[in-house]
């Protein structure tokens, strides 16, 4: 359990950083995101979910 809330809190500062350092930008990016499609929102976090599985496997040395 205690691992578990050491990854939520990684994830949460590397969620929170871009809004730290750049406000603007991701203001802007947000407006963007609303603008798209549902469609293309979901290819968009299938794609992020299957590249952070991807890494998490190569990183735990999964290959063997």
């Amino acid at each position: 359990m205690k691992f578990f809330f050491c990854v939520i809190g990684m994830v949460m500062i590397v969620e929170g950083l871009p809004y730290f350092a750049f406000p603007g930008k991701m203001k802007e990016m947000v407006q963007m995101i609303t603008g798209l499609d549902n469609t293309n929102l979901r290819k968009f976090g299938f794609v992020l979910m299957f590249a952070g599985l991807c890494i998490i496997y190569f990183a735990m040395d999964g290959r063997g």
